[in-house]
Parts: structure tokens; sequence; C-alpha cells
């Protein structure tokens, strides 16, 4: 946790120490788990399966499979409500994150409805968990974004899963990052170059790395995926749905109806 008069000094685009930059998103997150419930919770739900902004729900599109009897691990799995949901769905889940904040937002959901989904407080880059344990695994919008080594989280994900095994994940659609994060007018002219990879980080007064979010591009999650041994069966670019009218950050109806903005990508690992 940062010292209390630890406060947003500047942001921007620039190269941090990855050390720093990857060691920011706990701190992050366990400062700023109840805000950000507070902000998005009610969209989220506390037990809905909720793949992006854009309200691609997990029930309707299907890309984990028939979950039934099945063992699933959820990576960056935040307050744990697609896990939450998944349970309701006869799988036999594991939800985990390097957030201890989020995981107490998650036992706190869990108390309040009288249910039990396990949650277990682990870096997605060093998985507590034996090889094949897992028969799929995904994350929304967890993990890959904070760190500087994704890679590491594929290989993690790869080593946990079984032959045949699905992993799946969403993250922010990698064009978008050539835009500024407005969900208006000014968001649909392109700013900066597709290939700056330098991640959005936002200083503290003391120059400490308070967040760092990373900038990969379509080329680089492909690679990063086919490095870890995994199978690319198909990238998911939700559109924006006709009625859907909530702001979320960059997100909105205004960038949606031309721009994509979540990428889900649909893996396996080889049988």
């Amino acid at each position: 946790m940062e010292p209390p008069d630890e406060r947003l000094a500047d942001a921007g685009y620039r190269a941090v120490p990855d050390e720093a930059g990857g060691r920011a998103g706990r701190r992050w997150w366990d400062a700023n788990a109840r805000e950000y419930l507070d902000e998005h919770g009610e969209f989220l739900g506390p037990d809905e399966f909720c793949w992006c902004p854009e309200g691609l729900r997990e029930a309707d599109a299907h890309l984990l499979g028939d979950v039934a009897g099945v063992r699933v691990l959820e990576v960056g799995a935040g307050a744990a409500q697609c896990s939450r949901w998944l349970v309701g769905q006869g799988a036999h889940v594991v939800a985990t994150d390097v957030s201890a904040g989020m995981l107490a937002a998650g036992s706190g959901y869990d108390a309040a409805a009288g249910t039990r989904t396990p949650l277990v407080q682990a870096d997605a880059r060093a998985l507590p968990f034996a090889g094949a344990s897992f028969d799929v695994a995904f994350t929304a919008f967890g993990a890959i974004p904070f760190v500087p080594d994704a890679a590491r989280v594929h290989g993690e994900v790869a080593r946990v899963l079984r032959p045949g095994g699905r992993w799946v994940f969403s993250v922010t659609h990698p064009v978008r990052w050539a835009f500024p994060d407005d969900p208006g007018e000014a968001g649909l002219t392109a700013t900066r170059s597709y290939f700056d990879r330098r991640p959005y980080v936002e200083l503290g007064t003391t120059g400490n790395v308070l967040y760092a979010e990373y900038h990969r591009t379509l080329g680089d999650h492909v690679g990063e995926v086919v490095g870890a041994g995994l199978v690319l069966d198909r990238v998911v670019e939700p559109e924006w749905p006709a009625g859907h009218d909530r702001t979320w950050g960059g997100w909105g109806p205004v960038r949606g109806a031309r721009l994509p903005g979540t990428a889900i990508f649909v893996t396996h690992r080889p049988a």
C-alpha cells in the first residue's frame, strides 16, 4: 500500500521498470476495489459472467463450452462474479486474483448471498496448482493488461491445463490504444501509434508507479499465445449492441458504433 500522502502526480504513456509496473497492480486494486465495484458492480452483478463492457454474457456466447462438472480456473477474477455464475452452472471453479482487496469483496458477495466460491490469492504468473489441474481457464480483463510479462501468464495457464483444455481471455482491443480513451467524438481520431508499446502509467508524488496498464498489438497477443504452446482457435470482437447506452471509461455507444473495444481470444492446449 502506498503511503497516505502518496497522490497522483502525473499520468501518460512512458517506459517504467518492469518490476515497478508489475508490482503496482496489486496495490492499486487493493486500494481501489471498493470504488471500482461501487461504480461497476451493478452492471457486472454479484454473480453474472460478463466478458466485456459491450455486455456480452457467457450465457449467450458459450465461449467456455459446456461447464457442468468441469474443472474451471478463473485468473484475475476480481470479486469472482464470473466464477460465482459458473458455480451455479455446475462447474467446479477456483477463482484467483493477486488483490486481497478484490477477493475480500468477493467473500462479501458470498456472505450476502449465502454462497461459497473458492477464492485463492495468487499472481497469475506463478499459479499455485499442479500441472493439468483444470479443464478450462479464463479471464475477463484480468491479469494480462496489468503485467509487463503476459507471456508468463499464458505459460502458467498452459501448464495447469489438461491436454485439450481451453484458455479464453478478453482484453482491450489492441486498436483502441491508438485513440484517446474518450467515449465521445474525441475518441474517434487516432493520436498515437498503434505500435507504441509504452504502458499507460500513473505516477505518485514521490515518483512511485501507482498504476500501469500494458499495450500489446494483435500480433503480440497471438505470438505470446503460440509461444506458450497453445493453439489460437478464433478471436471474437463483440459489436456494440443496439440500445446499450452505458459509458464505461472509453467504452460507449459513440465509439462502439465505429471501433472495436474488446478482443476475446479463444485458445486451447493441444491434446
